[in-house]
């Protein structure tokens, strides 16, 4: 009786081992997930902090500086905490530039008519503006506001199609944000996209065409 007594009280003291070692890795994997996730948190981060909010050179393209006057319309200074994706917008306006586009968005403080921005502007010469630093929202692309960067594209004629030096310097932009960001070509998205607006309106007619500009940028990176 005492010898059977005594195996089962080695069984229990056994189970009990071997549920406690059981637990105790579960814990230790537990944390070292944790672990994990909060360091690629923290890499994450760092990667951010050294990206720079304003630009003034991408390539052999200068970046214009001409960031838009705080204000409730335009630049709310609300931070962007993480980029998942770059928005490509046209501006809608044919014929006009970099800078009268930009300046729409400044005027919005005065006249108040509504809120909209970009983080850039580019004009028919190829020329970049940037009107947001990189680290705040754009008022352009909807929800998705608190997660891209959004670039405007001027455009010659009603078509929306942009002419060759505002599309190389697009090219060269995106590929740069990609980079810099570690985005995927397909994080890059229209604004009909995310919200169904014929925007921007050539390469929402011309999927072929949106489809190439992926592609070039895909080759632009691996220059």
């Amino acid at each position: 009786m005492n010898r059977l007594n005594s195996k089962k009280s080695l069984r229990r003291k056994r189970f009990r081992r071997k549920v406690k070692l059981i637990f105790t890795t579960s814990i230790l994997m537990l944390l070292l997930g944790i672990g994990i996730l909060f360091g690629i948190k923290l890499q994450n981060l760092a990667h951010y902090q050294k990206i720079p909010k304003t630009l003034t050179i991408i390539g052999n393209r200068k970046v214009e500086q001409m960031l838009l006057t705080p204000n409730e319309y335009s630049r709310p200074q609300i931070p962007l905490k993480k980029v998942n994706s770059v928005v490509v917008h046209y501006t809608a306006n044919p014929g006009t530039s970099a800078e009268a586009n930009r300046n729409y968005f400044e005027n919005l403080r005065i006249n108040k008519t509504t809120s909209a921005s970009s983080h850039f502007v580019i004009g028919l010469e190829g020329e970049i503006v940037q009107c947001i630093p990189l680290d705040e929202i754009s008022y352009a692309s909807n929800d998705r506001n608190i997660d891209t960067i959004s670039i405007e594209c001027c455009h010659p004629d009603e078509t929306g199609k942009f002419n060759d030096k505002t599309y190389e310097s697009l090219v060269a932009l995106l590929s740069w944000l990609c980079t810099e960001y570690r985005l995927k070509t397909d994080d890059i998205i229209r604004h009909y996209d995310v919200s169904g607006k014929l925007c921007p309106l050539y390469y929402v007619n011309n999927e072929d065409a949106w489809e190439k500009l992926k592609t070039d940028v895909t080759d632009y990176m691996k220059r």
